[in-house]
Protein backbone atom coordinates (compact mmCIF):
# COMPACT_ATOMS: atom_id res chain seq x y z
CA UNK A 1 0.00 0.00 0.00
CA UNK A 2 2.43 2.20 0.74
CA UNK A 3 6.56 3.35 -0.19
CA UNK A 4 7.14 6.34 1.82
CA UNK A 5 10.75 6.59 0.31
CA UNK A 6 8.52 7.72 -3.01
CA UNK A 7 5.02 7.96 -2.88
CA UNK A 8 1.75 6.40 -1.00
CA UNK A 9 -0.78 4.51 -3.23
CA UNK A 10 -4.12 4.67 -2.19
CA UNK A 11 -6.40 2.56 -4.65
CA UNK A 12 -9.01 1.61 -2.21
CA UNK A 13 -11.09 3.90 0.48
CA UNK A 14 -10.08 0.82 2.81
CA UNK A 15 -5.93 2.20 1.82
CA UNK A 16 -7.26 5.66 2.59
CA UNK A 17 -8.76 4.72 5.91
CA UNK A 18 -5.07 2.51 6.62
CA UNK A 19 -3.35 6.08 5.94
CA UNK A 20 -5.46 8.16 8.33
CA UNK A 21 -4.90 5.60 11.08
CA UNK A 22 -1.23 5.86 10.70
CA UNK A 23 -2.04 9.95 11.00
CA UNK A 24 -3.53 8.88 14.40
CA UNK A 25 -1.33 6.71 15.83
CA UNK A 26 1.55 9.27 15.10
CA UNK A 27 -0.85 11.94 16.73
CA UNK A 28 -1.85 10.04 20.04
CA UNK A 29 1.63 9.40 20.86
CA UNK A 30 2.44 13.23 20.50
CA UNK A 31 -0.46 13.81 22.70
CA UNK A 32 0.78 11.71 25.59
CA UNK A 33 4.20 13.32 24.76
CA UNK A 34 2.02 16.61 25.07
CA UNK A 35 -0.08 15.60 28.54
CA UNK A 36 3.49 13.94 30.68
CA UNK A 37 5.10 16.88 30.58
CA UNK A 38 5.61 19.33 32.77
CA UNK A 39 7.91 21.84 34.20
CA UNK A 40 9.23 25.19 32.41
CA UNK A 41 6.40 26.44 30.21
CA UNK A 42 9.14 27.82 28.27
CA UNK A 43 11.22 24.48 28.34
CA UNK A 44 8.38 22.52 26.99
CA UNK A 45 7.85 25.27 23.55
CA UNK A 46 11.42 24.92 23.02
CA UNK A 47 11.04 21.00 23.36
CA UNK A 48 8.20 21.54 21.03
CA UNK A 49 9.99 23.94 17.99
CA UNK A 50 13.58 22.18 18.44
CA UNK A 51 13.37 18.77 19.75
CA UNK A 52 12.64 15.73 17.86
CA UNK A 53 9.33 14.58 20.49
CA UNK A 54 7.21 14.33 17.55
CA UNK A 55 6.80 11.25 15.24
CA UNK A 56 6.43 11.88 11.49
CA UNK A 57 2.66 10.84 10.70
CA UNK A 58 3.51 7.99 8.21
CA UNK A 59 6.04 6.55 8.82
CA UNK A 60 6.52 7.31 12.53
CA UNK A 61 10.56 8.21 12.65
CA UNK A 62 11.08 11.24 15.34
CA UNK A 63 10.79 14.70 14.08
CA UNK A 64 9.73 18.30 16.01
CA UNK A 65 6.35 18.55 17.10
CA UNK A 66 5.84 21.78 15.35
CA UNK A 67 6.92 19.70 11.78
CA UNK A 68 4.42 16.64 12.71
CA UNK A 69 1.92 19.31 12.86
CA UNK A 70 2.56 20.89 9.18
CA UNK A 71 3.44 16.99 7.76
CA UNK A 72 0.03 15.83 9.81
CA UNK A 73 -1.95 18.08 7.92
CA UNK A 74 -0.38 17.91 4.38
CA UNK A 75 -1.22 14.45 4.12
CA UNK A 76 -4.59 14.44 6.10
CA UNK A 77 -5.70 16.88 3.11
CA UNK A 78 -3.94 14.75 0.05
CA UNK A 79 -5.47 11.23 2.28
CA UNK A 80 -8.88 13.09 1.85
CA UNK A 81 -8.56 14.48 -1.28
CA UNK A 82 -7.95 11.25 -2.66
CA UNK A 83 -10.75 9.54 -1.06
CA UNK A 84 -13.11 12.18 -2.75
CA UNK A 85 -11.10 11.54 -6.05
CA UNK A 86 -11.76 7.92 -5.50
CA UNK A 87 -15.70 8.84 -5.60
CA UNK A 88 -15.36 11.32 -8.76
CA UNK A 89 -12.65 8.83 -10.80
CA UNK A 90 -13.66 5.05 -9.98
CA UNK A 91 -11.55 4.42 -13.57
CA UNK A 92 -8.62 6.01 -12.67
CA UNK A 93 -7.15 2.84 -11.48
CA UNK A 94 -5.96 4.32 -8.40
CA UNK A 95 -3.96 7.80 -7.18
CA UNK A 96 -0.42 8.08 -6.05
CA UNK A 97 0.15 10.58 -3.18
CA UNK A 98 3.09 12.58 -2.89
CA UNK A 99 2.22 16.02 -0.92
CA UNK A 100 4.72 18.87 0.14
CA UNK A 101 7.66 19.92 -1.12
CA UNK A 102 10.44 18.00 -2.41
CA UNK A 103 7.87 15.41 -3.48
CA UNK A 104 8.79 12.26 -5.98
CA UNK A 105 5.96 12.91 -7.98
CA UNK A 106 5.07 16.26 -10.23
CA UNK A 107 1.62 17.43 -8.55
CA UNK A 108 0.44 15.97 -4.84
CA UNK A 109 -2.12 13.78 -6.04
CA UNK A 110 -2.25 11.80 -9.74
CA UNK A 111 -4.08 8.83 -10.99
CA UNK A 112 -2.42 5.47 -12.10
CA UNK A 113 -4.16 6.18 -14.99
CA UNK A 114 -1.82 8.45 -16.64
CA UNK A 115 -3.24 11.78 -17.90
CA UNK A 116 -6.51 11.49 -16.76
CA UNK A 117 -6.69 13.00 -12.75
CA UNK A 118 -3.96 15.38 -11.20
CA UNK A 119 -4.20 17.59 -8.22
CA UNK A 120 -3.04 19.87 -5.79
CA UNK A 121 -3.91 20.04 -2.47
CA UNK A 122 -3.08 21.82 0.73
CA UNK A 123 -4.27 23.11 4.58
CA UNK A 124 -4.34 26.12 6.09
CA UNK A 125 -6.61 28.40 7.78
CA UNK A 126 -8.13 30.22 4.68
CA UNK A 127 -7.41 28.98 1.17
CA UNK A 128 -6.00 32.47 0.33
CA UNK A 129 -3.37 32.63 2.64
CA UNK A 130 0.50 33.26 1.19
CA UNK A 131 -1.37 33.10 -1.97
CA UNK A 132 -1.37 29.15 -1.89
CA UNK A 133 -5.36 29.21 -3.91
CA UNK A 134 -3.76 31.33 -6.38
CA UNK A 135 -0.58 29.81 -7.11
CA UNK A 136 -1.99 25.96 -7.15
CA UNK A 137 -4.69 27.01 -9.96
CA UNK A 138 -1.68 28.56 -11.98
CA UNK A 139 0.44 25.25 -11.52
CA UNK A 140 -3.12 23.01 -12.67
CA UNK A 141 -4.22 25.43 -14.94
CA UNK A 142 -0.83 24.52 -17.00
CA UNK A 143 -1.59 20.99 -16.81
CA UNK A 144 -2.26 18.32 -19.38
CA UNK A 145 -4.43 15.64 -17.36
CA UNK A 146 -8.07 15.77 -18.36
CA UNK A 147 -9.44 16.43 -14.98
CA UNK A 148 -7.35 18.53 -13.05
CA UNK A 149 -8.05 19.78 -9.18
CA UNK A 150 -7.14 22.00 -6.57
CA UNK A 151 -8.64 20.84 -3.02
CA UNK A 152 -7.66 21.84 0.26
CA UNK A 153 -9.08 22.45 3.63
CA UNK A 154 -9.92 24.85 5.79
CA UNK A 155 -11.94 25.30 8.52
CA UNK A 156 -13.60 28.59 6.94
CA UNK A 157 -14.81 25.84 4.01
CA UNK A 158 -16.34 23.17 5.72
CA UNK A 159 -17.37 19.64 4.34
CA UNK A 160 -16.18 17.78 1.30
CA UNK A 161 -17.83 20.27 -1.26
CA UNK A 162 -17.15 21.50 -4.56
CA UNK A 163 -16.00 25.63 -4.35
CA UNK A 164 -16.79 26.58 -8.12
CA UNK A 165 -16.55 30.24 -6.92
CA UNK A 166 -12.67 29.80 -6.69
CA UNK A 167 -12.76 27.73 -9.81
CA UNK A 168 -10.99 29.39 -13.56
CA UNK A 169 -9.39 27.74 -16.01
CA UNK A 170 -10.81 24.24 -16.37
CA UNK A 171 -9.31 23.75 -12.68
CA UNK A 172 -12.03 21.98 -10.38
CA UNK A 173 -11.49 23.50 -6.57
CA UNK A 174 -12.95 21.79 -3.53
CA UNK A 175 -12.79 21.48 -0.01
CA UNK A 176 -12.66 18.34 2.38
CA UNK A 177 -12.86 17.65 5.74
CA UNK A 178 -11.02 14.78 7.99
Amino acid sequence: MTNVTTYLSIKSFEDADCLMARLRVAAERAQYWLTSSSGDPLATLRAIKFQAVGFHPIDHHRINLIEQINQTWTFAVAIAAARQLLELHPDAGGFRLAPGAHAALPLDIMSEREGLVGAETFAAVSPRNNSKLESDLAKMSARPEMHRYVIFLSPQFPGNKRRPEFERDGVQVWSVDV
